[in-house]
């Protein structure tokens, strides 16, 4: 009989699909350009609020989403590379730097939003705060990170599609019902540390990720409206 365990908390789940919803929107609005402008501004702004808490999330979330827990050091990724290291329940050492590239360059996209100004349809908040000069170039680093954006996704979707036709792993299955199935006979290949450390999911937890998103929703919303 296999064994379940919680790797992933609602709230880190919620986070993913809906960060995957809002940036689909994001390229879709842009493409669109004209009014649609205002919701591809509106859509930044939930995708800053996702990445900022995120980040918090990280440092005080549940086992497997703490950054502590999956962030590898430079011998564990050589181990891992080299085919010396067990298997991870969460994030493996490649996965982590994919996360890592990920959350830095979709929160990069969203920081530059707010100072990016296309002269047409769309002026960021904080544009008017810093000198023209600056203005373009984080508008020119705006649409390059797009690109370097666009990749990154491109080889995280590869990345599950190998992990699931070559390995065998489901990584979209955990990401939606939060749970990895364990066969008990193949225990011995996974870090002992992952399998005694299921990710708290209760209503407390919950509860304090509803709070934070909240807050940080409330704080960078005054900011971006003040």
């Amino acid at each position: 009989m296999k064994k379940l365990i919680r790797i992933w908390d609602l709230p880190i789940r919620l986070f993913h699909w809906l960060l995957v919803a809002c940036i689909v929107a994001s390229f879709i609005t842009v493409e669109i350009g004209g009014n649609a402008m205002e919701w591809h501004a509106i859509l930044g702004y939930c995708i800053l609020v996702l990445v900022v808490f995120r980040i918090c999330w990280g440092f005080v979330g549940s086992h497997h989403a703490r950054f502590v827990h999956f962030i590898p050091s430079p011998r564990r990724l050589f181990t891992y590379i080299s085919g010396g290291s067990k298997a991870s329940l969460g994030h493996n050492p490649l996965g982590a730097l994919s996360v890592l590239a990920l959350l830095t360059s979709i929160g990069l996209q969203a920081v530059t939003g707010l100072f990016a100004n296309d002269d047409i349809a769309f002026e960021g908040p904080f544009a008017k705060y810093v000198s023209s000069g600056t203005v373009e170039f984080l508008t020119s680093l705006h649409h390059l990170n797009e690109k370097i954006l666009i990749i990154l996704i491109v080889l995280h979707l590869c990345a599950i599609l190998y992990y699931q036709k070559f390995k065998g792993d489901n990584l979209i299955g955990p990401m939606i019902l939060g749970d990895k199935e364990i066969d008990p006979s193949e225990e011995s290949k996974y870090l002992t540390a992952d399998l005694g450390h299921a990710s708290k999911d209760r209503g407390l937890q919950r509860g304090l990720a509803l709070l934070l998103l909240s807050l940080i929703a409330v704080i960078l919303g005054y900011f971006i409206t003040a």
